[in-house]
């Protein structure tokens, strides 16, 4: 099953990375962001990924083409141009399939994904689509099984967001402050990504809409279903994100880190 993944956004909300690279190449730890979700994916053996590309797309044809450089020894003549690469001394080899689709720099999430349709075959049946700023750690297995048995066109996985406020608690009784709680968790549920869709969601798709219209046709017909996650879920929208998730990652307790 192929998996696309929206990286065609500019990120403004998060200049201060975005102004020379797209948000997906934004690194945490060593790597950018969409590495790890595919890593992730990958984990779970979905392997295939397609690449909804936009805003800056070199930059990630760039570090995927030029991997084996970035990851290994080589010797390099720069003469004849001839290199020769040290394969076997390469700590770390991923094993991706990645098909490259420049769907236009101002184009919206929903024609992007309408764009790749050529590239998922009528026998493949089902695909994913996730977005690529956001990692988590629900069990795409599961996401998937959930999806078969529900018979429904498409699955998109409901996780909690975290408020970007401290709330207040106030007494039941008086108009007095109880407590404050730092950004919790909130009780609603949002779109995390991480879908799951037959390929009759491509005649819900249309040129110049982003995906939330078909998503709402669907659940219009009943065939949108929801799988609740209830575990990590966090996406990068700002700088002040991006910095938190690097927290997460560095002291080494990543939630999303499954693969050894």
């Amino acid at each position: 099953m192929k998996v696309i993944i929206l990286c065609g956004g500019i990120g403004t909300r998060l200049k201060e990375e975005t102004e020379f690279k797209p948000k997906p190449m934004v690194y945490i730890g060593s790597k950018p962001i969409i590495w790890h979700i595919m890593k992730y994916y990958s984990y779970f053996g979905y392997n295939e990924f397609i690449l909804a590309l936009g805003y800056k797309a070199d930059y990630i044809k760039d570090f995927f083409l030029n991997q084996k450089a970035f990851t290994s020894d080589f010797t390099l003549n720069t003469w004849s141009h001839k290199t020769k690469f040290y394969l076997e001394e390469r700590s770390e080899i991923d094993s991706f399939k990645i098909t490259f689709v420049d769907t236009g720099l101002e184009t919206l999430p929903g024609e992007r994904i309408l764009r790749c349709k050529k590239y998922i075959q009528d026998r493949d049946k089902y695909f994913m689509v996730t977005y690529g700023d956001g990692v988590c750690n629900v069990d795409i297995d599961e996401v998937v099984r959930f999806h078969k048995k529900q018979k429904t066109i498409g699955t998109i996985t409901g996780v909690h967001p975290r408020s970007k406020f401290g709330m207040i608690q106030v007494s039941r009784r008086k108009p007095l402050v109880t407590n404050f709680t730092e950004k919790p968790v909130l009780n609603d549920w949002v779109n995390g990504g991480y879908m799951v869709f037959d390929i009759r969601f491509f005649d819900y798709l249309k040129a110049g809409e982003t995906e939330h219209p078909a998503l709402k046709h669907l659940a219009k017909d009943k065939q949108l279903s929801l799988y609740r996650h209830h575990g990590f879920w966090f996406a990068v929208d700002t700088h002040k994100e991006y910095e938190e998730l690097n927290k997460i990652w560095f002291t080494g307790s990543a939630p999303w880190k499954i693969w050894k």
